[in-house]
């Protein structure tokens, strides 16, 4: 594929068809006439020797072909629109961009709040798009990173790619404040033997992976796409969970529930800001990972709880 004979305004096209399904309503929202429109269909279409869109009864579906491509062409055009707003020199105080990030609601909760509130006063033109990680983050994550800005992650769950570490926090386990079967300590039969909370998705991954070194297979009453709303689920049960101690310390007023420590030396938990390497040399992108380590550092002043 030789790049320099292609024209790179047949991405715009091709992702507004693809999106629209309908070549007025494609051309109008990129600004060009039906006809102009018709004509970059019939490039694509040679171009992919596919028809892309294929017309079933009074309307446009894709073919296989265009639906492959759909997700793919979306990727493509974030990565080219970052490319070309990259710069050589950035001045936060002037300048007006959006910043989008992968995160948890922990790390949202715990770093993102921070984050805001210090980009709140030194750059009041910029924003901030937390968005939650796509449970599909292992399996592409080149891809995924080369469509944003960056990933809030623990170590442990992805590898290869730069990042800049943020703070460190720690596992803890939470318990109903008046739990019957729970006094200052748990066992590891006890983590056995009881109900659990469980978060769904792969962002506590070591630490899962070390209760399953241990010979400990929670039982999941419930499970959750979210770190804030297990206390709420381990109030007035006896049910447990386990979660980051930054976090717990922050939701402590939310709900009636006291930390227990694990009975076992729990993996550490290292938060860090993970990026795709073609932003490595952007001035924007340079001042938001300085400005995240340096929150970062704020942070670490503070004892994980």
């Amino acid at each position: 594929m030789n790049l320099a004979r292609l024209d790179l305004n047949l991405v715009v096209a091709l992702r507004a068809l693809l999106e629209e399904r309908n070549v007025t309503r494609a051309g109008q929202r990129v600004g060009l006439s039906q006809p102009a429109m018709s004509a970059a269909l019939a490039r694509l279409r040679r171009h992919f020797s596919d028809d892309l869109l294929a017309r079933v009864g009074g309307h446009y579906e894709l073919t296989a072909l265009g639906q492959v491509l759909l997700d793919r062409t979306a990727t493509a055009y974030d990565v080219l629109e970052r490319l070309f707003a990259s710069q050589a020199d950035f001045d936060p105080a002037a300048e007006r961009r959006e910043f989008r990030l992968f995160a948890s609601d922990y790390a949202v909760a715990v770093f993102g709040t921070a984050l805001a509130r210090v980009v709140h006063e030194e750059a009041p033109g910029i924003r901030l798009r937390f968005t939650q990680t796509p449970s599909g983050v292992t399996d592409d994550t080149a891809t995924l990173l080369s469509a944003t800005d960056g990933l809030l992650m623990p170590h442990g769950v992805i590898s290869g790619f730069p990042a800049t570490d943020l703070y460190d926090d720690r596992w803890v386990f939470l318990v109903c404040a008046d739990h019957p079967d729970v006094g200052d300590r748990l066992t590891e039969d006890d983590l056995s033997r009881l109900p659990w909370v469980t978060y769904l998705r792969t962002y506590d991954a070591p630490a899962v992976r070390q209760l399953g070194m241990l010979g400990i297979e929670p039982h999941a009453e419930v499970s959750v796409d979210s770190f804030q709303l297990l206390p709420l689920l381990v109030a007035g049960t006896r049910r447990i969970a386990l979660v980051q101690a930054r976090l717990a310390r922050l939701l402590a007023p939310l709900a009636a529930v006291r930390t227990v420590e694990p009975p076992y030396e729990a993996v550490p938990l290292r938060e860090a800001l993970w990026w795709h390497p073609v932003h490595t040399h952007d001035a924007a992108h340079i001042w938001l990972r300085e400005t995240a380590a340096r929150v970062g550092r704020l942070l670490a002043d503070v004892p994980e709880g």
